[in-house]
Protein backbone atom coordinates (compact mmCIF):
# COMPACT_ATOMS: atom_id res chain seq x y z
CA UNK A 1 0.00 0.00 0.00
CA UNK A 2 1.17 3.42 -1.20
CA UNK A 3 1.71 5.92 1.51
CA UNK A 4 0.52 8.82 -0.83
CA UNK A 5 -0.83 12.21 0.77
CA UNK A 6 -4.02 12.87 -0.42
CA UNK A 7 -4.74 15.86 -2.68
CA UNK A 8 -7.00 17.54 -0.65
CA UNK A 9 -5.46 18.39 2.37
CA UNK A 10 -5.50 21.81 2.79
CA UNK A 11 -1.98 23.51 3.65
CA UNK A 12 -2.76 25.36 6.39
CA UNK A 13 -4.82 23.01 7.90
CA UNK A 14 -2.15 19.72 7.86
CA UNK A 15 -0.78 20.64 11.67
CA UNK A 16 -0.37 17.50 13.44
CA UNK A 17 1.49 18.08 16.98
CA UNK A 18 2.74 15.26 18.35
CA UNK A 19 1.58 14.87 22.14
CA UNK A 20 4.73 14.88 24.31
CA UNK A 21 3.16 11.98 26.44
CA UNK A 22 -0.01 9.39 25.76
CA UNK A 23 -1.79 7.26 28.46
CA UNK A 24 -2.42 3.46 27.59
CA UNK A 25 -4.73 1.50 29.86
CA UNK A 26 -3.97 4.14 32.78
CA UNK A 27 -0.40 3.98 32.25
CA UNK A 28 1.88 6.78 31.18
CA UNK A 29 4.32 6.62 27.76
CA UNK A 30 6.22 9.24 26.28
CA UNK A 31 5.37 9.63 22.75
CA UNK A 32 8.77 8.47 21.64
CA UNK A 33 9.03 5.63 23.68
CA UNK A 34 5.95 3.81 23.61
CA UNK A 35 5.56 -0.25 23.89
CA UNK A 36 7.64 -2.46 21.66
CA UNK A 37 4.20 -3.96 20.40
CA UNK A 38 2.99 0.20 18.80
CA UNK A 39 4.47 1.57 16.20
CA UNK A 40 4.08 5.36 15.99
CA UNK A 41 3.41 7.29 12.93
CA UNK A 42 3.85 11.18 13.66
CA UNK A 43 2.34 11.98 9.99
CA UNK A 44 -0.75 11.11 11.03
CA UNK A 45 -0.26 11.62 14.42
CA UNK A 46 -1.50 7.95 15.67
CA UNK A 47 0.04 4.70 16.84
CA UNK A 48 -0.94 1.55 15.57
CA UNK A 49 0.04 -2.37 15.99
CA UNK A 50 3.37 -3.24 15.06
CA UNK A 51 3.93 -4.37 11.15
CA UNK A 52 1.15 -2.80 10.11
CA UNK A 53 0.41 -0.01 7.51
CA UNK A 54 -1.53 3.33 8.09
CA UNK A 55 -2.07 6.02 6.06
CA UNK A 56 -3.92 9.22 6.14
CA UNK A 57 -6.84 9.70 3.39
CA UNK A 58 -8.06 12.86 3.75
CA UNK A 59 -7.47 15.85 5.95
CA UNK A 60 -9.14 18.53 6.67
CA UNK A 61 -11.48 21.56 8.13
CA UNK A 62 -13.90 18.77 9.18
CA UNK A 63 -15.05 15.26 8.50
CA UNK A 64 -17.12 12.56 9.53
CA UNK A 65 -17.80 9.13 9.94
CA UNK A 66 -16.03 7.13 6.50
CA UNK A 67 -18.14 4.29 4.82
CA UNK A 68 -17.16 2.07 2.10
CA UNK A 69 -17.90 -0.98 0.02
CA UNK A 70 -16.63 -3.25 -3.13
CA UNK A 71 -19.01 -1.66 -5.68
CA UNK A 72 -20.64 -4.54 -8.54
CA UNK A 73 -17.75 -3.35 -10.55
CA UNK A 74 -15.13 -4.32 -7.79
CA UNK A 75 -13.44 -1.19 -6.98
CA UNK A 76 -12.89 0.36 -3.61
CA UNK A 77 -15.44 3.18 -3.03
CA UNK A 78 -14.76 5.49 0.30
CA UNK A 79 -17.10 7.81 1.48
CA UNK A 80 -17.41 10.53 4.21
CA UNK A 81 -18.93 13.56 5.06
CA UNK A 82 -16.87 17.04 4.64
CA UNK A 83 -17.06 20.64 5.01
CA UNK A 84 -16.60 23.74 6.73
CA UNK A 85 -17.70 22.66 10.51
CA UNK A 86 -20.04 20.29 11.77
CA UNK A 87 -23.55 21.31 11.63
CA UNK A 88 -22.77 23.12 9.14
CA UNK A 89 -26.74 24.86 8.08
CA UNK A 90 -26.65 27.41 5.65
CA UNK A 91 -28.74 29.61 7.63
CA UNK A 92 -25.45 29.84 9.84
CA UNK A 93 -23.29 31.69 6.81
CA UNK A 94 -21.70 28.27 5.54
CA UNK A 95 -22.38 26.45 2.64
CA UNK A 96 -23.71 23.00 3.94
CA UNK A 97 -21.94 19.68 3.89
CA UNK A 98 -20.39 17.69 1.25
CA UNK A 99 -20.03 13.72 0.25
CA UNK A 100 -16.61 13.12 -1.00
CA UNK A 101 -15.54 9.89 -2.64
CA UNK A 102 -12.11 8.48 -3.08
CA UNK A 103 -11.85 4.84 -5.50
CA UNK A 104 -9.43 2.53 -5.79
CA UNK A 105 -8.86 -0.16 -8.82
CA UNK A 106 -6.39 -1.84 -6.64
CA UNK A 107 -8.28 -3.06 -3.88
CA UNK A 108 -7.06 -0.07 -1.72
CA UNK A 109 -3.60 0.30 -2.71
CA UNK A 110 -3.79 3.66 -4.11
CA UNK A 111 -6.75 5.97 -4.23
CA UNK A 112 -8.43 8.84 -7.04
CA UNK A 113 -8.54 12.23 -6.23
CA UNK A 114 -11.64 12.97 -4.02
CA UNK A 115 -14.44 13.41 -6.20
CA UNK A 116 -17.80 15.30 -4.83
CA UNK A 117 -20.58 12.63 -4.62
CA UNK A 118 -23.59 15.50 -3.55
CA UNK A 119 -23.91 18.82 -1.64
CA UNK A 120 -26.44 19.47 0.76
CA UNK A 121 -27.31 23.10 2.32
CA UNK A 122 -27.13 21.27 5.53
CA UNK A 123 -25.54 19.17 7.92
CA UNK A 124 -24.90 15.23 6.83
CA UNK A 125 -23.26 13.02 8.87
CA UNK A 126 -22.42 9.96 6.56
CA UNK A 127 -23.43 8.06 3.41
CA UNK A 128 -23.72 4.61 4.28
CA UNK A 129 -23.32 2.29 0.94
CA UNK A 130 -25.46 -0.89 0.87
CA UNK A 131 -25.55 -3.43 -2.08
CA UNK A 132 -28.60 -5.57 -2.04
CA UNK A 133 -27.85 -9.38 -2.76
CA UNK A 134 -27.46 -9.54 -6.77
CA UNK A 135 -28.05 -6.42 -7.23
CA UNK A 136 -25.69 -4.01 -9.92
CA UNK A 137 -27.23 -0.60 -7.86
CA UNK A 138 -25.74 0.86 -4.82
CA UNK A 139 -27.54 2.47 -1.99
CA UNK A 140 -26.60 5.52 -0.12
CA UNK A 141 -28.56 5.93 3.51
CA UNK A 142 -28.09 8.59 5.45
CA UNK A 143 -30.16 11.52 7.35
CA UNK A 144 -31.24 14.01 5.02
CA UNK A 145 -31.68 17.31 7.25
CA UNK A 146 -32.91 20.45 5.65
CA UNK A 147 -34.81 23.47 7.13
CA UNK A 148 -37.96 22.41 6.67
CA UNK A 149 -37.70 18.95 7.88
CA UNK A 150 -35.36 19.26 10.78
CA UNK A 151 -36.25 18.50 14.66
CA UNK A 152 -33.92 19.58 17.11
CA UNK A 153 -29.93 19.31 17.01
CA UNK A 154 -29.82 15.89 14.67
CA UNK A 155 -33.90 14.47 14.04
CA UNK A 156 -34.64 14.73 10.33
CA UNK A 157 -35.87 12.35 7.53
CA UNK A 158 -33.79 9.25 6.80
CA UNK A 159 -33.43 8.44 2.63
CA UNK A 160 -31.41 7.49 0.26
CA UNK A 161 -29.95 7.67 -2.99
CA UNK A 162 -28.92 5.65 -5.64
CA UNK A 163 -26.47 5.22 -8.46
CA UNK A 164 -26.34 2.56 -11.45
CA UNK A 165 -22.85 3.45 -12.59
CA UNK A 166 -20.95 1.84 -9.88
CA UNK A 167 -20.79 5.17 -7.65
CA UNK A 168 -20.04 7.23 -9.97
CA UNK A 169 -23.07 9.48 -10.15
CA UNK A 170 -26.14 9.46 -7.77
CA UNK A 171 -29.82 10.21 -7.86
CA UNK A 172 -31.45 12.62 -5.82
CA UNK A 173 -32.69 11.66 -1.95
CA UNK A 174 -35.69 9.61 -1.85
CA UNK A 175 -37.42 9.89 1.47
CA UNK A 176 -38.49 7.05 3.45
CA UNK A 177 -42.03 7.57 5.09
CA UNK A 178 -42.31 4.71 7.00
CA UNK A 179 -46.12 3.00 6.73
CA UNK A 180 -46.78 3.34 10.83
CA UNK A 181 -44.97 6.55 10.87
CA UNK A 182 -44.88 9.03 8.24
CA UNK A 183 -43.21 11.97 9.69
CA UNK A 184 -40.22 9.69 11.27
CA UNK A 185 -37.43 11.65 11.86
CA UNK A 186 -34.20 10.40 13.51
CA UNK A 187 -30.50 10.33 13.19
CA UNK A 188 -28.83 7.27 11.36
CA UNK A 189 -25.50 6.50 10.06
CA UNK A 190 -24.87 2.66 10.66
CA UNK A 191 -24.54 0.14 8.33
CA UNK A 192 -27.86 -1.94 6.94
CA UNK A 193 -28.50 -5.75 7.66
CA UNK A 194 -29.95 -7.99 4.38
CA UNK A 195 -31.72 -10.92 6.37
CA UNK A 196 -31.99 -13.80 5.26
CA UNK A 197 -35.36 -13.78 3.43
CA UNK A 198 -33.96 -10.14 2.05
CA UNK A 199 -35.84 -7.60 4.35
CA UNK A 200 -33.44 -4.79 5.02
CA UNK A 201 -32.88 -3.78 8.61
CA UNK A 202 -31.98 0.01 9.21
CA UNK A 203 -30.99 1.33 12.54
CA UNK A 204 -31.74 5.00 13.51
CA UNK A 205 -32.47 6.94 16.61
CA UNK A 206 -34.34 9.94 17.61
CA UNK A 207 -33.31 12.33 20.68
CA UNK A 208 -34.35 15.44 22.45
CA UNK A 209 -31.60 18.04 23.64
CA UNK A 210 -32.56 19.38 27.23
CA UNK A 211 -31.58 20.91 29.65
CA UNK A 212 -31.15 20.22 33.88
CA UNK A 213 -32.10 22.37 36.50
CA UNK A 214 -28.40 23.61 36.43
CA UNK A 215 -28.27 24.71 33.29
CA UNK A 216 -26.52 21.54 31.78
CA UNK A 217 -27.47 20.34 28.48
CA UNK A 218 -28.36 16.99 28.08
CA UNK A 219 -30.09 14.22 25.77
CA UNK A 220 -32.78 11.95 25.48
CA UNK A 221 -32.40 8.94 22.93
CA UNK A 222 -34.57 6.13 21.62
CA UNK A 223 -33.33 3.61 19.29
CA UNK A 224 -35.81 2.28 16.63
CA UNK A 225 -35.07 -0.22 13.37
CA UNK A 226 -36.71 0.99 9.88
CA UNK A 227 -37.47 -2.39 8.29
CA UNK A 228 -38.72 -2.94 4.36
CA UNK A 229 -39.31 -6.31 3.20
CA UNK A 230 -39.77 -4.86 -0.50
CA UNK A 231 -36.31 -3.61 -1.68
CA UNK A 232 -36.76 0.14 0.14
CA UNK A 233 -40.45 0.80 -1.50
CA UNK A 234 -42.24 0.43 2.01
CA UNK A 235 -41.10 0.49 5.34
CA UNK A 236 -42.27 0.60 8.81
CA UNK A 237 -40.82 1.54 12.22
CA UNK A 238 -39.99 -1.23 14.98
CA UNK A 239 -40.43 -1.71 17.91
CA UNK A 240 -43.44 0.71 16.82
CA UNK A 241 -44.09 4.60 15.81
CA UNK A 242 -42.67 7.00 18.06
CA UNK A 243 -42.92 7.26 20.73
CA UNK A 244 -41.78 3.96 22.76
CA UNK A 245 -38.12 3.17 21.43
CA UNK A 246 -35.69 1.12 23.05
CA UNK A 247 -33.56 2.70 25.72
CA UNK A 248 -31.41 1.32 28.29
CA UNK A 249 -32.50 0.67 31.61
CA UNK A 250 -31.42 3.59 33.97
CA UNK A 251 -30.16 6.00 31.50
CA UNK A 252 -33.01 7.22 28.46
CA UNK A 253 -30.65 6.88 26.06
CA UNK A 254 -30.20 4.09 23.08
CA UNK A 255 -28.52 5.06 19.63
CA UNK A 256 -26.36 4.19 16.93
CA UNK A 257 -27.70 0.87 16.07
CA UNK A 258 -26.34 -1.24 13.71
CA UNK A 259 -28.23 -4.67 12.95
CA UNK A 260 -25.66 -7.63 11.68
CA UNK A 261 -26.95 -10.78 9.89
CA UNK A 262 -25.67 -14.34 11.57
CA UNK A 263 -24.83 -17.64 10.45
CA UNK A 264 -27.98 -19.55 10.97
CA UNK A 265 -30.67 -16.50 10.18
CA UNK A 266 -30.78 -14.75 13.29
CA UNK A 267 -30.16 -10.83 13.60
CA UNK A 268 -28.24 -9.40 16.15
CA UNK A 269 -28.62 -5.84 17.31
CA UNK A 270 -26.38 -3.67 18.78
CA UNK A 271 -26.25 -0.25 20.33
CA UNK A 272 -24.03 2.23 22.18
CA UNK A 273 -25.47 3.23 25.29
CA UNK A 274 -24.21 5.75 27.80
CA UNK A 275 -23.87 2.68 30.44
CA UNK A 276 -20.64 2.00 29.83
CA UNK A 277 -21.05 -0.77 27.65
CA UNK A 278 -22.77 -2.07 24.64
CA UNK A 279 -26.03 -3.92 24.45
CA UNK A 280 -27.42 -6.01 22.28
CA UNK A 281 -30.91 -7.84 20.71
CA UNK A 282 -31.63 -10.45 19.10
CA UNK A 283 -34.40 -11.37 16.30
CA UNK A 284 -35.21 -14.78 15.41
CA UNK A 285 -38.15 -13.75 12.48
CA UNK A 286 -36.76 -11.39 10.03
CA UNK A 287 -36.16 -8.16 12.06
CA UNK A 288 -40.04 -8.22 13.26
CA UNK A 289 -39.94 -8.90 16.86
CA UNK A 290 -36.84 -8.67 19.09
CA UNK A 291 -35.73 -10.04 22.84
CA UNK A 292 -35.19 -7.61 25.24
CA UNK A 293 -32.02 -5.75 25.39
CA UNK A 294 -28.86 -7.35 27.15
CA UNK A 295 -25.67 -5.50 28.39
CA UNK A 296 -22.56 -6.89 26.53
CA UNK A 297 -19.53 -7.51 28.15
CA UNK A 298 -17.67 -5.05 25.59
CA UNK A 299 -16.83 -1.67 27.17
CA UNK A 300 -17.50 0.82 25.79
CA UNK A 301 -18.68 4.28 26.87
CA UNK A 302 -21.39 6.63 24.33
CA UNK A 303 -19.66 5.57 21.63
CA UNK A 304 -21.19 3.83 18.45
CA UNK A 305 -20.56 -0.09 17.71
CA UNK A 306 -18.25 -0.93 15.54
CA UNK A 307 -19.54 -4.50 14.31
CA UNK A 308 -18.43 -6.42 10.99
CA UNK A 309 -18.67 -10.39 10.06
CA UNK A 310 -15.31 -11.25 8.57
CA UNK A 311 -14.07 -12.95 5.66
CA UNK A 312 -15.10 -16.78 6.82
CA UNK A 313 -18.81 -15.76 7.58
CA UNK A 314 -18.66 -17.15 11.09
CA UNK A 315 -16.13 -14.85 13.08
CA UNK A 316 -17.25 -11.09 14.21
CA UNK A 317 -15.12 -8.38 15.23
CA UNK A 318 -16.16 -5.69 17.11
CA UNK A 319 -13.69 -2.46 17.68
CA UNK A 320 -14.49 -0.35 20.94
CA UNK A 321 -12.80 1.90 22.75
CA UNK A 322 -12.28 -0.69 26.25
CA UNK A 323 -11.91 2.98 28.26
CA UNK A 324 -14.36 4.50 30.83
CA UNK A 325 -14.91 8.14 31.42
CA UNK A 326 -11.81 10.24 32.13
CA UNK A 327 -11.69 11.18 36.03
CA UNK A 328 -13.48 14.73 36.40
CA UNK A 329 -15.08 14.85 33.00
CA UNK A 330 -18.63 16.11 33.01
CA UNK A 331 -21.21 13.38 33.40
CA UNK A 332 -23.88 15.48 30.68
CA UNK A 333 -21.53 15.12 28.02
CA UNK A 334 -20.98 13.10 25.44
CA UNK A 335 -17.29 11.12 26.04
CA UNK A 336 -15.38 12.08 23.25
CA UNK A 337 -11.91 12.23 25.95
CA UNK A 338 -12.91 7.88 26.33
CA UNK A 339 -12.50 7.75 22.77
CA UNK A 340 -8.69 7.69 22.62
CA UNK A 341 -7.60 4.27 22.25
CA UNK A 342 -9.63 1.47 19.70
CA UNK A 343 -9.61 -2.33 20.64
CA UNK A 344 -10.89 -5.06 19.15
CA UNK A 345 -12.19 -8.22 20.11
CA UNK A 346 -13.73 -11.44 18.05
CA UNK A 347 -16.89 -13.88 18.79
CA UNK A 348 -17.39 -17.15 17.42
CA UNK A 349 -20.79 -17.54 18.85
CA UNK A 350 -23.31 -14.64 17.48
CA UNK A 351 -21.62 -12.31 20.60
CA UNK A 352 -22.26 -14.45 23.81
CA UNK A 353 -18.63 -14.49 24.27
CA UNK A 354 -15.71 -12.98 23.15
CA UNK A 355 -11.85 -13.00 23.31
CA UNK A 356 -9.30 -10.89 25.16
CA UNK A 357 -9.32 -7.37 23.69
CA UNK A 358 -6.29 -5.49 21.28
CA UNK A 359 -5.54 -2.84 20.70
CA UNK A 360 -5.02 -1.43 17.32
CA UNK A 361 -5.04 2.70 17.75
CA UNK A 362 -4.20 5.26 20.01
CA UNK A 363 -4.28 8.67 19.24
CA UNK A 364 -0.96 10.28 19.87
CA UNK A 365 -1.59 13.99 18.89
CA UNK A 366 -3.64 17.01 20.33
CA UNK A 367 -6.93 17.36 18.69
CA UNK A 368 -8.13 21.10 16.98
CA UNK A 369 -10.56 23.35 18.22
CA UNK A 370 -13.50 22.22 15.55
CA UNK A 371 -15.29 24.82 14.35
CA UNK A 372 -18.58 25.06 15.41
CA UNK A 373 -18.23 22.30 17.60
CA UNK A 374 -17.44 24.48 20.76
CA UNK A 375 -14.78 21.84 21.89
CA UNK A 376 -11.68 19.09 21.18
CA UNK A 377 -12.12 15.73 20.40
CA UNK A 378 -9.09 13.15 20.39
CA UNK A 379 -11.25 10.62 19.34
CA UNK A 380 -10.03 7.60 16.89
CA UNK A 381 -13.57 6.16 16.57
CA UNK A 382 -16.23 5.42 14.57
CA UNK A 383 -13.89 3.21 11.98
CA UNK A 384 -15.40 1.12 9.16
CA UNK A 385 -14.46 -2.11 8.20
CA UNK A 386 -13.72 -3.59 4.17
CA UNK A 387 -13.43 -7.48 4.22
CA UNK A 388 -12.36 -9.11 1.18
CA UNK A 389 -11.34 -12.21 1.46
CA UNK A 390 -8.83 -12.17 4.50
CA UNK A 391 -7.49 -8.66 3.73
CA UNK A 392 -8.89 -5.99 6.35
CA UNK A 393 -9.29 -2.15 5.35
CA UNK A 394 -10.14 -0.32 8.38
CA UNK A 395 -11.46 3.39 7.71
CA UNK A 396 -11.08 5.15 11.42
CA UNK A 397 -12.38 8.88 11.91
CA UNK A 398 -9.72 10.83 13.37
CA UNK A 399 -10.61 14.03 15.54
CA UNK A 400 -12.88 14.44 13.06
CA UNK A 401 -10.39 16.68 10.71
CA UNK A 402 -9.18 12.81 9.26
CA UNK A 403 -9.51 9.88 7.65
CA UNK A 404 -6.86 7.07 8.32
CA UNK A 405 -6.86 3.56 6.37
CA UNK A 406 -4.87 0.97 8.30
CA UNK A 407 -4.77 -2.58 6.72
CA UNK A 408 -4.16 -6.23 8.28
CA UNK A 409 -5.08 -9.58 8.03
CA UNK A 410 -7.45 -12.08 10.25
CA UNK A 411 -3.84 -13.56 11.71
CA UNK A 412 -2.93 -9.41 12.60
CA UNK A 413 -6.08 -9.25 14.49
CA UNK A 414 -4.66 -12.18 16.74
CA UNK A 415 -1.43 -10.48 17.06
CA UNK A 416 -2.21 -6.89 18.59
CA UNK A 417 -1.09 -6.10 21.89
CA UNK A 418 -3.47 -7.37 25.06
CA UNK A 419 -2.89 -4.95 28.06
CA UNK A 420 -0.56 -7.84 29.32
CA UNK A 421 0.95 -7.64 26.83
CA UNK A 422 1.27 -3.30 26.90
CA UNK A 423 1.88 -3.18 30.79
Amino acid sequence: MKNQASPYTPASAKQIRLLDQITITGKQYATTELPESLDLHPEIGVAVGKGLLARSIHFGEFICHPRSCITPGGDYLLMHAAGPMHYAWAGHGKVGNQVYQYRSTDQGETWSSPSLAWEAPHSFHAAVPFIPTGSSTIYAFGTEPSIDCHDGSENAMIGYRTSNDDGHTWSDAKIIRPENDPDFRGMSAMRLCETSSGAWLLGSHSSAWKQNDDGKEYVVTEQYVLRSADQGETWRVLPGPRPGGWQCPGTQRMDEGRPILLPGGQVLFMARTPEGHLWQSRSDDDGLTWSPFECTSLRHLDAPPMLFMLGDGETLVAFFHNKKRAEGAASHLFAHEARVELWCALSRDGSRTWSEPRLLAVNACEPAVMTGWGGVTPMVSYADLLVNGDQLDIFIDHQMRQVIQVRLSMADLLTLPTREDLL
